[in-house]
């Protein structure tokens, strides 16, 4: 696939990278030349300097033979603009990132497409939706639904409380037959494994399951995960994601808000009306303390800095409170962040690349998520007539190495893929694949 990437810093960077490792032509727009030049180091990329913006420069970057633009600069004004040039001059298919909430309603969404743009994408609306998941099932410290929640991915951390710590996943699978889950991924010590029966479960590893779920309460117990009740959270940050938030939750929780931009408060009292708004600086610690840091039972950083969201979260964490929540835009700093104890890291570049990364995938992708702080993906397909998986039961067919295939739904139902399962025309199935495996995974399916 031909794509044309326009960015202006890391979220169109980390795109180019992930992407290209999955074998597709990738030209990368930038207006900054010495963000370019580091980037060539790193990869095999081509790249155009200049603005997106101009005709000469999208032509340059080959956009008559572009199968894919996106456009994820920090302005959504250049992106849209982009976009709407990209599809006059060729493109088959544009996406825009925007931070407007207003442009995602489904009656503005169809005027932008008609303009050109075929799909847009808000990285501060899918982190506070996936913060608020958290919020309300909070034994995992990541959770992603597929089909509406027939099938989700449950990651949770293990302990020296688990009891099958030291075993087999095969003998597990043998002795609490009832758990009725699949482990897609295990992540130890800053490593990807996707495990097979003959892999051991160790304390401290980062494990991603698939489930049902009416097998969550069965997943919780074996793991000896307890049910945190949440009454009341403080989110620290007042910007767009911090305030989305709280629009999601400020109905079903007590809630503060510490913002240290007093305009940004008085705009933030104009819009929620059951959160309390604190004007006040929230690296200052005696200020978290003062508005009962140690009474909370959550606390969510979502400031631009993450240095201060992580030593915040950390703070509050040996304050003794139940949940934290950091917004890291580093992603060098995830597996830090994860092992120093802080629940779960939010990181605008991944949920981005999360949404776009199905429209680069041969076949029907309905949806999509890369796994935080790891090369990994997830993802739901629709199985074509004719096509490969359809042919045998799982354990016969030819896998790709770096696949696993975790779960299938079917007529409104679901189940676990085990080895003698036999895929089905129309069957939604969820994959789990490290990028490189992508594309051959898709074979399967189509």
């Amino acid at each position: 696939m031909n794509i044309i990437i326009a960015g202006d810093g890391e979220v169109g960077f980390h795109l180019a990278k992930t992407l290209s490792k999955v074998r597709h032509n990738i030209t990368v727009v930038d207006p900054h030349s010495d963000l370019l030049k580091l980037l060539q180091t790193d990869s095999d990329l081509l790249t155009v300097t200049g603005n997106s913006t101009s005709i000469s420069v999208l032509k340059e970057a080959g956009i008559s033979d572009c199968d894919l633009l996106i456009s994820v600069l920090h302005q959504e004004n250049i992106n849209i603009i982009t976009c709407i040039l990209g599809k006059r001059l060729g493109a088959k298919r544009t996406v825009a990132r925007v931070s407007t909430i207003e442009y995602l309603n489904d009656d503005n969404k169809s005027m932008f497409k008609a303009m050109g743009i075929d799909e847009m994408v808000s990285p501060e609306r899918i982190a506070a939706k996936e913060i608020t998941n958290l919020l309300i099932r909070n034994t995992a410290t990541e959770v992603f639904d597929f089909s509406g929640g027939l099938l989700s991915i449950y990651m949770t951390r293990l302990d020296k409380h688990t009891a099958f710590t030291d075993k087999t996943i095969a003998d597990v699978a043998k002795e609490y037959p009832q758990m009725d889950a699949r482990i897609v991924c295990i992540i130890r010590s800053g490593q990807t494994i996707i495990p097979g029966g003959d892999d051991y479960y160790r304390e401290g590893d980062l494990i991603y399951l698939l489930l049902r779920p009416q097998s969550l309460e069965i997943v919780k117990t074996l793991f000896k995960k307890t049910e945190i009740q949440i009454k009341n959270a403080m989110i620290l940050g007042g910007g767009r994601i911090g305030k989305r938030t709280a629009l999601n939750i400020q109905d079903k929780i007590q809630l503060k808000i510490i913002e240290q931009d007093r305009d940004r408060c008085l705009n933030l009292a104009d819009d929620l009306n059951n959160t309390m708004i604190i004007n006040g600086n929230g690296s200052d610690i005696s200020l978290l303390m003062d508005e009962g840091l140690r009474q909370t039972d959550a606390f969510i950083a979502t400031t631009g800095s993450t240095e201060t969201n992580i030593l915040s979260c950390l703070h509050a964490h040996k304050q003794g409170v139940k949940k934290t929540i950091a917004l890291v835009e580093n992603i060098s700093y995830i597996d830090v962040s994860q092992d120093i104890g802080i629940d779960t890291i939010i990181n605008k570049k991944l949920i981005t690349a999360s949404y776009i990364a199905r429209f680069t995938l041969s076949g029907e992708v309905t949806s999509s998520k890369w796994l935080s702080g790891i090369d990994a993906e997830v993802f739901e397909v629709i199985v074509k007539e004719k096509s490969l998986a359809t042919k045998d039961i799982i354990m016969n067919l030819k896998i790709p190495s770096g696949v696993s295939i975790g779960g299938i739904i079917r007529d409104g139902e679901s189940f676990i893929a085990r080895g003698n399962t036999r895929i089905e025309t129309g069957d939604k199935v969820v994959v789990f694949s490290l990028p490189e495996s992508a594309n051959k995974a898709m074979k399967l399916f189509n």
